[in-house]
Protein backbone atom coordinates (compact mmCIF):
# COMPACT_ATOMS: atom_id res chain seq x y z
CA UNK A 1 0.00 0.00 0.00
CA UNK A 2 2.30 2.45 0.95
CA UNK A 3 2.66 5.74 2.80
CA UNK A 4 -0.17 6.96 0.13
CA UNK A 5 -2.59 4.31 0.17
CA UNK A 6 -2.90 1.99 -2.57
CA UNK A 7 -2.27 2.74 -6.17
CA UNK A 8 -5.38 3.69 -8.17
CA UNK A 9 -6.60 0.82 -10.54
CA UNK A 10 -5.71 1.92 -15.03
CA UNK A 11 -8.05 3.75 -16.12
CA UNK A 12 -9.36 0.41 -18.28
CA UNK A 13 -10.21 -1.59 -14.88
CA UNK A 14 -12.21 1.81 -13.47
CA UNK A 15 -15.90 1.86 -13.90
CA UNK A 16 -16.38 5.01 -12.58
CA UNK A 17 -15.11 7.91 -15.24
CA UNK A 18 -15.61 11.15 -13.00
CA UNK A 19 -14.05 14.13 -14.60
CA UNK A 20 -12.70 15.03 -11.21
CA UNK A 21 -10.58 13.22 -8.71
CA UNK A 22 -11.83 11.93 -5.28
CA UNK A 23 -11.72 15.37 -3.57
CA UNK A 24 -13.80 16.78 -6.96
CA UNK A 25 -10.99 18.80 -8.20
CA UNK A 26 -11.03 18.82 -11.55
CA UNK A 27 -7.38 18.55 -13.56
CA UNK A 28 -6.15 21.73 -14.33
CA UNK A 29 -4.37 21.81 -17.84
CA UNK A 30 -1.78 24.68 -19.07
CA UNK A 31 0.21 24.64 -22.17
CA UNK A 32 3.55 23.33 -21.54
CA UNK A 33 7.00 24.57 -22.73
CA UNK A 34 8.89 23.76 -25.85
CA UNK A 35 10.40 20.38 -26.27
CA UNK A 36 12.99 19.84 -24.06
CA UNK A 37 16.24 18.64 -24.97
CA UNK A 38 17.03 15.84 -21.98
CA UNK A 39 20.85 16.91 -20.17
CA UNK A 40 23.91 14.43 -20.53
CA UNK A 41 24.37 12.48 -17.68
CA UNK A 42 27.59 13.50 -15.86
CA UNK A 43 30.71 11.36 -16.02
CA UNK A 44 31.25 10.81 -12.41
CA UNK A 45 28.09 9.34 -11.59
CA UNK A 46 27.98 5.79 -10.45
CA UNK A 47 27.61 3.52 -13.45
CA UNK A 48 24.12 2.06 -11.81
CA UNK A 49 23.00 5.91 -12.12
CA UNK A 50 24.17 6.59 -15.07
CA UNK A 51 21.85 3.76 -16.11
CA UNK A 52 19.05 4.94 -14.76
CA UNK A 53 19.47 8.56 -16.01
CA UNK A 54 19.60 7.07 -19.66
CA UNK A 55 16.88 4.51 -19.26
CA UNK A 56 14.57 7.96 -18.28
CA UNK A 57 15.21 9.19 -21.99
CA UNK A 58 13.65 6.03 -23.31
CA UNK A 59 11.14 5.99 -20.74
CA UNK A 60 7.28 6.92 -22.02
CA UNK A 61 6.51 9.76 -18.88
CA UNK A 62 9.48 11.86 -19.78
CA UNK A 63 7.63 13.41 -22.20
CA UNK A 64 5.67 15.00 -19.92
CA UNK A 65 9.06 16.35 -18.63
CA UNK A 66 9.79 19.88 -18.43
CA UNK A 67 12.97 21.50 -17.88
CA UNK A 68 12.34 21.54 -14.34
CA UNK A 69 12.41 17.78 -13.70
CA UNK A 70 15.03 17.01 -16.10
CA UNK A 71 16.62 19.08 -13.21
CA UNK A 72 14.89 17.20 -10.75
CA UNK A 73 16.30 14.08 -12.20
CA UNK A 74 19.78 15.40 -12.62
CA UNK A 75 19.58 16.26 -8.70
CA UNK A 76 18.27 12.48 -7.41
CA UNK A 77 21.28 10.68 -9.70
CA UNK A 78 23.78 13.55 -8.25
CA UNK A 79 22.47 12.46 -5.07
CA UNK A 80 22.11 8.68 -5.21
CA UNK A 81 25.40 8.29 -6.57
CA UNK A 82 27.28 10.07 -3.97
CA UNK A 83 25.50 7.75 -1.43
CA UNK A 84 26.12 4.96 -3.49
CA UNK A 85 29.68 5.87 -3.78
CA UNK A 86 30.34 6.85 -0.31
CA UNK A 87 28.52 3.37 0.55
CA UNK A 88 31.36 1.50 -1.58
CA UNK A 89 33.91 3.48 -0.16
CA UNK A 90 33.37 2.99 3.45
CA UNK A 91 32.58 -0.87 2.64
CA UNK A 92 29.14 -0.53 4.26
CA UNK A 93 25.48 -1.48 3.05
CA UNK A 94 23.43 1.51 1.97
CA UNK A 95 21.14 2.79 4.24
CA UNK A 96 17.62 2.25 4.79
CA UNK A 97 16.77 5.85 4.92
CA UNK A 98 19.20 7.31 2.21
CA UNK A 99 17.45 4.47 -0.20
CA UNK A 100 14.11 5.69 0.94
CA UNK A 101 14.84 9.09 0.48
CA UNK A 102 16.33 8.14 -3.15
CA UNK A 103 13.42 6.07 -3.95
CA UNK A 104 10.71 8.51 -3.52
CA UNK A 105 12.49 11.29 -5.13
CA UNK A 106 12.47 8.22 -8.40
CA UNK A 107 8.85 8.43 -8.06
CA UNK A 108 8.34 11.71 -7.92
CA UNK A 109 9.63 11.43 -11.39
CA UNK A 110 7.18 8.67 -12.52
CA UNK A 111 9.89 6.04 -13.06
CA UNK A 112 7.74 2.92 -11.34
CA UNK A 113 4.01 1.55 -12.22
CA UNK A 114 2.71 2.74 -9.03
CA UNK A 115 4.02 6.02 -9.12
CA UNK A 116 2.30 6.65 -12.41
CA UNK A 117 -0.68 5.25 -11.48
CA UNK A 118 -0.76 7.85 -8.61
CA UNK A 119 0.04 10.56 -11.69
CA UNK A 120 -2.83 8.95 -13.39
CA UNK A 121 -0.57 8.57 -16.27
CA UNK A 122 -0.39 5.13 -18.49
CA UNK A 123 1.94 4.11 -20.70
CA UNK A 124 0.69 2.03 -23.79
CA UNK A 125 3.26 -0.10 -25.89
CA UNK A 126 1.86 -0.38 -29.22
CA UNK A 127 1.20 -4.35 -29.71
CA UNK A 128 3.88 -6.48 -32.00
CA UNK A 129 0.33 -8.30 -33.41
CA UNK A 130 -2.80 -9.04 -32.76
CA UNK A 131 -3.83 -9.17 -28.70
CA UNK A 132 -5.70 -12.89 -27.70
CA UNK A 133 -8.35 -11.12 -26.42
CA UNK A 134 -8.87 -8.54 -29.15
CA UNK A 135 -12.32 -7.95 -29.56
CA UNK A 136 -13.96 -9.33 -26.21
CA UNK A 137 -16.02 -7.07 -24.82
CA UNK A 138 -15.93 -5.82 -21.08
CA UNK A 139 -19.55 -6.18 -19.13
CA UNK A 140 -20.55 -3.89 -16.47
CA UNK A 141 -21.66 -6.57 -14.02
CA UNK A 142 -23.95 -4.05 -12.11
CA UNK A 143 -25.62 -3.49 -15.72
CA UNK A 144 -25.90 -6.88 -16.44
CA UNK A 145 -27.92 -8.03 -13.20
CA UNK A 146 -30.89 -4.80 -13.84
CA UNK A 147 -31.04 -6.01 -17.47
CA UNK A 148 -31.08 -9.97 -16.54
CA UNK A 149 -31.33 -10.12 -12.85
Amino acid sequence: MGSRGPAPKRSDAVTRRNKTDEAGVATKKVAAGARVKPPAEDRSWHPVIKAWFRSLKQSGQSKFYEASDWQAARLTAFYASKVIKAAEDEGKPLRAASMDQIWKMMADLMTTETARRRARVELVRAADGPAEDEGAEVIDIGRFQQDYG
